[in-house]
């Protein structure tokens, strides 16, 4: 049991240290008084807590209501609405993340909220098509089996076609998570906050310590995030 969880934490935990050293080294070590004053433990561990928060409640409300679409979509009598938005998604995907904030800047003005607000639809088009086309690639032979046992579309939903695509769908959340911890670095351009105030500040005053640490934290913090919900996949497929 304690080897297992060893083998769990031991890359978390290289990765939490890299970032901590990174912090450590960068805040005590500064190459002038610009960077000295830039780069403090208050306002590193601000920015992240601030990036954070944009990651955690934008990804809640993306991953609660991607799902449910992608459900909804799926089923008989909205099945061709949910081709046509698939269609819409994929397109959705291909604008640039500084785009959809720009666009709600332009709407609903600057602050955290807004941030949230766009990142939120943002992160919700990989889950939504990732829910959708996982539901749509169950055998038809499968379902109609089910069905013929007695299941009612509920159990058919819960007990078939959901555990067959939920790594299909987790896929989504992984890849909505990662583009989300990157979108959120421009938060900074409506006034959201996060690590992207420190890459901004550094690239504003020529300074490559401070955008070097804001950097290095997001890349850390995707690929930590990646890691963890990969780990939580594997041991929810083998307990299924």
């Amino acid at each position: 049991m304690l080897q297992n969880l060893w083998k769990w934490l031991i890359i978390p935990l290289i990765m939490l240290g890299i970032g901590a050293a990174v912090v450590i080294y960068t805040v005590n070590n500064p190459t002038d008084s610009i960077v000295a004053r830039m780069l403090t433990y208050e306002r590193v561990f601000r920015v992240i807590r601030e990036h954070m928060a944009l990651l955690l409640v934008s990804m809640i409300g993306a991953t609660i209501v991607g799902v449910l679409g992608g459900i909804m979509l799926s089923r008989p009598k909205l099945y061709y609405i949910g081709r046509v938005a698939e269609n819409i998604v994929n397109i959705g995907q291909t604008v640039p993340s500084l785009a959809v904030l720009a666009l709600f800047y332009t709407v609903l003005g600057l602050g955290f909220r807004v941030a949230v607000f766009a990142l939120f639809i943002y992160s919700i088009l990989p889950i939504l098509r990732n829910t959708f086309a996982g539901i749509d690639g169950v055998e038809r032979s499968i379902v109609e089996a089910a069905r013929g046992m007695g299941m009612n579309p509920f159990r058919v939903l819960t007990k078939i076609e959901l555990p067959i695509a939920f790594p299909i769908i987790v896929a989504g959340i992984r890849t909505a998570i990662v583009i989300n911890v990157g979108a959120a670095t421009l938060a900074t351009f409506i006034g959201g906050g996060g690590l992207g105030d420190l890459i901004v500040t550094g690239l504003s005053v020529h300074r490559d310590m401070i955008i070097f640490t804001g950097a290095v934290i997001a890349a850390i913090t995707a690929i930590f995030l990646d890691y963890m919900i990969g780990k939580v996949e594997e041991r929810v497929v083998r307990w299924t």
